[in-house]
């Protein structure tokens, strides 16, 4: 970490336009790095004369973790440390056009603020909603030593469309637990009725910091990370001028605005994606998405019609509300056990299975080169995800989706802790959705959109000069074809870590059986349950495997000349 600023100063005057009392405000940014579109902004600097904004360096969050599987923190991976960085900068350049600056510190959030409120002398304490439960928790800590120093807290929502916590009221205390019926809790935005206050012309200065070590946005060297020259950084940029250039550019086209229907994606698109890819904006609150879903029902309002939720865009903005409520009114919404939505499922223990997924060396280069898109880019189209997904899950492998969960929550720029999880439970069919024999082929999914394979050419060089009727399974390709590519299977690229046609039926039998066991316990299933399951399976499976060896045993004895 670079030295630190000695005490910043910038003292407040008694000319200044704010100054309507004598009062200062502390504006908390964790998410919300925007000036758009900022209810907890707004608030901050009315009637203040002087305005602190905030983000503190979380350890929990930044540290470098050599023990990690992939460069970061115990917690990120560094493309998105990274694009949170390149946020934070932006966020501080747009600050200083309105004569303010952001102040960054160190150290553990709670105790930082804390000691901000007392040394600064703060009246008044502004940060957005979160309902993830990590700052659910430092919220209320922080929250109720201001409230009993006698300092204001004004926490709006705005991270999201809808308060979560009203539309479980709404639905008797219960979050909806399908898209549909959110839909008909969730009606329309309370504050869509009037326009969104979006552009700022100036903010009150920031006051004395004292004796506080206050700190440039840092560095990705500056946090500790040293030997990064063999990292290769996402090719999306942080930041809330970065992502207003990208919503522009997406809505410019209103035809393709008015008709977008998510299923129609092409997952293998990657020199222009096909999405917005304004996920990551939204996740760290670049971009408003009340400001986004305004912007698009104001083109729905001039042209002559557009495609509704679930697949339209605004629909795709729906799903998210959905999510956050379903999480935020879920208690162990994040794991299988304890979580009463979640089906009770005995999922295998294959920490080489889950190696060969995460690191892409399954053999099913459709499946290896989503993973290696993720590891690069730090995202990936979403039915590249689901692909991925099902693979490991339901479909294949049958590795525990907390397990995937892990990854993605790891390496993605847009990691979400509602979506993200949410996402694992439906395409594991362990909640949400519960069609487990509809399956993604590691093998025909992707060639329905890519024949030619030049997705896998891309992100699998070692698969470039593959013929593409084997380049989706190179195994089957004589050894002269793959001598001629300079790829021999099993040497250059893994042989498939399963036969897809096998493991599938054995996914569909487990999956099968679970379904029965959580019916007929009605979801009341114990560790102990779970575990007679698997025994039981394995055996069952292991006597059909000795049976059949039998039988071919006598077949080879009766046809023996």
């Amino acid at each position: 970490m670079r030295a630190a600023i000695q005490p910043f100063s910038l003292h407040c005057s008694t000319s200044n336009k704010f100054m309507a009392s004598n009062s200062s405000s502390l504006l908390w940014f964790r998410k919300g790095i925007r000036i758009h579109d900022n209810p907890a902004l707004e608030y901050a600097a009315k009637g203040a004369n002087c305005l602190y904004p905030v983000f503190v360096i979380d350890p929990h969050y930044m540290k470098p973790n050599p023990s990690a599987f992939s460069p970061g923190s115990s917690r990120a991976g560094l493309n998105r440390i990274q694009f949170l960085l390149e946020s934070l900068v932006d966020l501080d350049m747009n600050l200083k056009k309105l004569g303010s600056r952001l102040l960054v510190l160190h150290g553990e959030p709670g105790e930082v603020l804390i000691r901000c409120l007392e040394e600064w002398n703060v009246k008044k304490l502004c940060f957005e909603y979160d309902t993830d439960p990590y700052y659910q928790a430092l919220d209320s800590r922080v929250q109720n030593h201001a409230s009993a120093a006698g300092v204001e807290v004004f926490s709006p929502v705005s991270h999201t469309l809808f308060n979560p916590a009203d539309i479980i009221q709404k639905n008797g205390g219960r979050p909806p637990l399908s898209y549909q019926s959110f839909l008909k809790l969730a009606g329309e935005p309370s504050w869509a009725r009037a326009p969104l206050s979006t552009t700022v012309s100036s903010l009150p200065p920031v006051g004395d910091t004292r004796r506080s070590q206050i700190l440039d946005v840092p560095t990705i060297r500056d946090l500790g990370y040293e030997d990064m020259g063999k990292v290769e950084w996402t090719p999306f940029r942080g930041g809330e001028t970065e992502a207003l250039k990208r919503l522009e550019e997406s809505l410019s086209n209103k035809d393709w605005v008015a008709k977008f229907e998510k299923p129609k994606g092409d997952p293998s698109a990657f020199l222009k994606p096909a999405t917005t890819v304004l996920s990551p904006y939204l996740k760290f609150g670049c971009l408003s998405s009340r400001y986004f879903y305004q912007r698009v029902q104001d083109i729905y309002k001039n042209v002559k019609g557009h495609t509704t939720p679930p697949v339209s865009l605004v629909g795709q903005l729906l799903w998210r509300e959905f999510f956050y409520t379903a999480a935020f009114g879920t208690p162990n919404f994040d794991r299988m056990k304890d979580n009463k939505i979640c089906k009770q499922i005995p999922w295998k223990d294959d920490n080489e299975l889950l190696a060969a997924w995460r690191d892409a060396r399954t053999g099913f280069p459709w499946i290896d080169a989503i993973m290696v898109q993720l590891r690069k880019w730090g995202w990936m189209h979403h039915l590249a995800r689901h692909s991925v997904a099902c693979f490991l899950t339901r479909g294949d492998l049958f590795v525990h989706w907390e397990k995937g969960r892990d990854v993605f929550e790891r390496l993605l720029i847009d990691s979400d802790w509602a979506i993200n999880n949410g996402n694992w439970m439906w395409l594991s069919c362990s909640s949400f959705f519960y069609q487990y024999n509809r399956i993604y082929s590691p093998v025909t999914f992707g060639k329905k959109y890519d024949p030619n394979g030049d997705y896998i050419r891309h992100f699998l060089p070692v698969l470039k000069d593959m013929p593409k009727q084997y380049i989706y399974e190179p195994w089957t390709a004589p050894l002269s074809i793959q001598k001629k590519a300079k790829c021999i299977i099993g040497k250059d690229y893994p042989e498939p870590v399963v036969s897809h046609d096998i493991a599938t039926k054995d996914c569909r039998r487990k999956m099968a059986e679970a379904y029965e066991l959580n019916k007929r316990l009605n979801g009341m299933i114990s560790e102990d349950d779970l575990e007679n399951l698997k025994r039981s399976s394995e055996e069952e499976q292991s006597q059909k495997v000795q049976t059949k060896r039998k039988r071919q045993t006598i077949i080879d004895w009766i046809q023996a000349p």
